[in-house]
């Protein structure tokens, strides 16, 4: 029932809904999703903690992802206030998907797993009942539009912690303070996530394979992306899945060169990818997309396709021209980047 209602939700913002098995199927996994984040949860001893209060947080993470949720809370009101459903349902799915889950939890990871020193200690608890504390805020702005589950999850998570005062249903609406949301803790949680989807995008594009682990370099950087590099060298080893982290004057000789926050970054893939094979597979892969690129730009190019053809398939083949178009312009940089490489 739940993915049903959020698939209308979702949908409700346009004109004539299409219901589709496979949409249906897709916000199933997304309850799915927040299930196993649930668990996740709790497998790490992330109880609810009587009297904890999110404005006294230190962790950088723990800061951003307040401010997170209370930019997702701020969306998700204004939006049911307005009658927008599908913009409701929409900020939902990316705080919970995005941020919550792709982020936050991986980023929680490594706390969890941390020392068993009295600085890791209160790490561990604060990040523990911040977990706790916002997937319960989550859960009540996700009722609306997702009743069952949430409401399940309500009470199984009330298992552990204060006693719940109420069902879901019968629990007050969050109103989160601007307080909340923490400009620096915002910059930096943003520069390390942007630095690392560049690393895994990088290693996308040039087929490397996912049990290499190439060595990082930072070319010359600033005072203020040093102290970053130094704070958080645990969590980019591991989600970027290098073997070391170095800072240096120049770019070391086999590296990809890659620009991240305004600093220049190097990832060190000689001996890792055959470059003769990279080349010529991004090569046959460019002539596919320059293929798909001319045929499209061929139908579109007739008069007589655009006049007869229904508005939906015309959107269609546009959609799949920008689709095209973008893919190619992304080998065609990691072919220059091959050059740069082997230049070197």
């Amino acid at each position: 029932a739940d993915p049903l209602r959020f698939t209308m939700a979702i949908l409700s913002g346009t004109r004539d809904i299409k219901l589709s098995k496979q949409r249906i199927e897709g916000y199933r996994n997304f309850g799915t999703k927040l299930w196993n984040a649930a668990r996740f949860s709790q497998m790490n001893e992330a109880k609810r903690v009587e009297g904890f209060d999110p404005a006294g947080v230190q962790q950088t993470i723990n800061r951003w992802i307040r401010g997170e949720l209370t930019k997702a809370e701020r969306q998700v009101s204004d939006a049911i206030e307005g009658g927008r459903f599908d913009d409701a349902a929409g900020a939902l799915y990316r705080f919970v998907w995005n941020v919550f889950c792709d982020w936050y939890l991986e980023l929680a990871k490594p706390v969890f797993n941390g020392p068993e020193t009295e600085e890791g200690e209160a790490a561990k608890a604060e990040t523990r009942a911040m977990t706790a504390w916002t997937i319960d805020q989550t859960l009540k702005l996700l009722h609306p539009v997702m009743p069952y589950i949430t409401e399940e999850l309500w009470a199984e998570l009330g298992k552990e912690g204060p006693a719940r005062e109420s069902l879901l249903i019968g629990a007050e609406w969050p109103v989160l303070p601007d307080a909340f949301i923490d400009a620096s803790a915002e910059a930096e949680i943003g520069w390390l996530v942007d630095l690392v989807g560049e690393i895994r995008a990088l290693r996308a594009e040039m087929n490397v394979p996912p049990s290499a682990k190439p060595p990082l370099a930072f070319v010359a950087p600033d005072a203020v992306t040093a102290e970053r590099i130094a704070r958080h060298r645990d969590l980019l080893l591991t989600l970027g899945r290098v073997s070391e982290i170095a800072v240096a004057e120049a770019a070391p000789a086999g590296a990809v060169t890659f620009v991240s926050g305004g600093t220049t970054a190097a990832l060190s893939l000689a001996g890792i990818i055959d470059l003769t094979a990279e080349r010529a597979r991004l090569e046959k892969e460019i002539a596919v997309f320059e293929s798909d690129i001319g045929h499209v730009n061929k139908k579109l190019g007739n008069p007589n396709f655009v006049s007869r053809a229904a508005p939906e398939v015309v959107d269609e083949q546009r959609a799949k021209l920008a689709e095209a178009e973008e893919g190619k312009v992304k080998l065609q940089a990691a072919l220059a980047r091959l050059d740069a490489m082997a230049g070197a």
